[in-house]
């Protein structure tokens, strides 16, 4: 590589020169960003990751004002011309030497370094770069399975690199935030005994214990506890986790969590520490203060209003609650909704101000969308002039009473559409909340994707200890077996569990949960009875948890903690469509690295090494 690199150094990065530098040696190393040949000069926008900088390759000199001109070699000049001529193309590698030099009246106001250009005086060609599969602009309408099959490629885009640099600006300040707050960096196994409860776990067979196998850990939850047990008060650490789950665009097989754990702490003292350290992040990254403290939500008032628990603040559209009005109107006209909650289901509404007209065709479509998320259809009504209910098969049954009662419920106003949905309460939740979401996008109330530079953060508490599963018809945990009940519903325990509220809570921005946590169980007495309540046996219990339930009986004390998913704060901090754009090598919703082709299968012989056996079927060879 001659004498670049070994001998002749980086003076600068792409991104770093201003008119100050005019008339100062640099040395630049980089890519081939763009290329214009016009003959006489050749003009190479390099690039790093740190900007662009335009490079002139010009054995005129014509841009170089005297004294300066008469001071560089004019045969280097022209010989590293003559090499930019003949052959430096795009995504080239290469380094160049040069004086950088005034732009004059042609400054770029969209580039960082647009008031200055370097006149090159050497070039090296580090390596030449076969033609690249997709452009790497800024904006590029490629295909992501092909982005991510040449994912180095892609991380040559300005977008991705500045989000990943943000991210690791982020990195930093976590962990000094939590050395300054004289938490203690730990690191915990990735291999561990598989525990039920939770996600589903990735499982890895143990060569050495033939037929058995590790859990790949989907948190570091039980061993922080044991952390508190050994006397670490302040924990944390920036750690990978592993969840076999179905993917989305905020979620990854592999992620990382912030993890934290306290010990002799209320929940307003782990509000207090995340907060602080949310501040300081948004504070240097975005330069955004957030007020504090975040406001706070009860689980059920999340539900009622919002029809889940990580509710997007940022807009209206609030659920409205019509259960105990259809109770009051058996002979209301709406059979269908009286039948619905005299089964034990709900009714509720969303209300569509007339400010935001939905033709018919609009209002199709979003009863489509509905029934993609398992409702059987949606209900709807156009309010009229004097209330009444227009456009709709309901406004031929529904009696006046029902329908005065329902308005004012709903607060409807003339022009208004009102949208329906009753039946099964964990369904009409959950169709309602999908919608609430599609409409505030579609009614532009919130963007696509990204941010609109509002920040809503939000503590939802206070939610169920337990959760009902009809398939097991029993009570299982909402969170983990070791979440502390409020005291005052502990005599629930044994006569109606699903009573019994608990010191858990999410930390939740702009309909993201964004972390979650808990208070932990340290009293065994209540454990054992949470235990009884969830139908676990001390004899299973000890099978499953007997390492942490040992621990617990050596003057364990009380603690809580929570982990925050670096994952999504990046991917909010950058204003990223999905997880994969603040991910460097992300796996697609199928759980697959189209890059390295994983997973991938492996021979009979490490199988038989392994004890392992598979049922899958090998597809025939051509």
């Amino acid at each position: 590589m001659g004498q670049f690199i070994s001998e002749v150094k980086r003076t600068h990065r792409c991104g770093e020169l201003t008119g100050k530098n005019v008339g100062e040696r640099a040395v630049l190393f980089g890519w081939v960003h763009t290329r214009r040949d016009h003959g006489g000069a050749v003009f190479i926008d390099m690039r790093d990751r740190t900007g662009l900088t335009q490079v002139v390759f010009d054995p005129s000199l014509a841009n170089v004002p005297e004294p300066l001109r008469s001071t560089l070699d004019g045969a280097s000049v022209a010989a590293a011309h003559q090499l930019a001529h003949a052959q430096l193309r795009s995504e080239f590698c290469f380094g160049v030497e040069g004086v950088v030099v005034s732009r004059g009246e042609n400054v770029n106001p969209k580039m960082k370094t647009g008031e200055i250009e370097v006149v090159a005086v050497r070039l090296e060609i580090f390596n030449r770069s076969e033609a690249v599969p997709f452009p790497l602009d800024d904006d590029i309408d490629t295909a992501e399975d092909k982005r991510l099959a040449y994912r180095y490629l892609d991380l040559r885009r300005r977008p991705l690199q500045e989000a990943l640099v943000q991210r690791s600006r982020a990195n930093r300040i976590v962990r000094s935030y939590f050395g300054e707050r004289e938490f203690v960096e730990l690191e915990t196994p990735f291999l561990v005994k598989y525990t039920p409860g939770g996600a589903r776990n990735f499982l890895v067979p143990a060569r050495l214990s033939p037929g058995k196998f590790y859990a790949l850990a989907e948190s570091p939850q039980l061993f922080k506890q044991l952390f508190m047990v050994a006397g670490f008060d302040r924990y944390f650490q920036l750690v990978k986790c592993f969840r076999d789950e179905d993917l989305r665009l905020d979620r990854q097989p592999e992620f990382t969590q912030i993890d934290v754990e306290m010990s002799f702490v209320s929940q307003d003292d782990v509000f207090t520490e995340i907060e602080g350290l949310l501040r300081r992040l948004w504070k240097e990254l975005l330069n955004v203060e957030l007020p504090v403290p975040f406001p706070r939500m009860a689980f059920d008032e999340s539900m009622r209003r919002f029809g889940n628990d990580k509710p997007d603040l940022r807009f209206g559209l609030e659920h409205v609650e019509l259960t105990e009005v259809i109770k009051a109107h058996p002979e209301g006209g709406l059979p269908l909704f009286v039948e619905a909650v005299e089964q034990g289901g709900i009714a509720k509404a969303i209300r569509v101000p007339a400010r935001h007209p939905l033709s018919r065709k609009e209002q199709d479509e979003l009863e489509t969308v509905c029934k993609g998320m398992g409702a059987k259809g949606l209900a709807r009504a156009k309010v009229g002039e004097s209330g009444e209910w227009t456009q709709s098969p309901l406004a031929k049954t529904v009696t006046p009473g029902l329908r005065q009662a329902i308005n004012a419920a709903t607060g409807a106003e003339a022009g208004d559409l009102l949208l329906f949905q009753f039946g099964k309460e964990s369904v009409v939740h959950t169709v309602l909340a999908n919608l609430r979401l599609h409409l505030g996008k579609k009614l532009k109330l919130i963007p696509e994707h990204g941010t609109d530079g509002r920040w809503n953060f939000l503590w939802v508490v206070d939610p169920p200890l337990f959760e009902y599963d009809e398939e097991q018809e029993r009570y299982v945990a909402a969170h983990h077996a070791f979440t502390r009940p409020h005291d005052e519903d502990v005599p629930l325990l044994e006569t109606d569990p699903g009573k019994v509220k608990c010191y858990r809570y999410d930390c939740v921005l702009n309909g993201f949960e964004i972390g979650g946590g808990s208070i932990r169980l340290h009293d065994p007495e209540v454990q054992a009875r949470v235990f009884q309540a969830l139908g676990i046996s001390e004899a299973e219990a000890q099978e499953k948890f007997g390492f942490l339930l040992q621990a617990l009986k050596f003057g364990a004390p009380p603690h809580g903690g929570i982990a925050l998913g670096m994952d999504r704060l990046a991917m909010l901090m950058a204003g990223a469509p999905s997880l994969r754009d603040v991910i460097p090598f992300p796996k697609t919703q199928k759980g697959t690295d189209l890059m390295t082709d994983a997973p991938g299968s492996v021979s009979a012989e490490q199988l038989a090494e392994l004890k392992v056996r598979t049922l899958a079927v090998e597809p025939p060879r051509e």
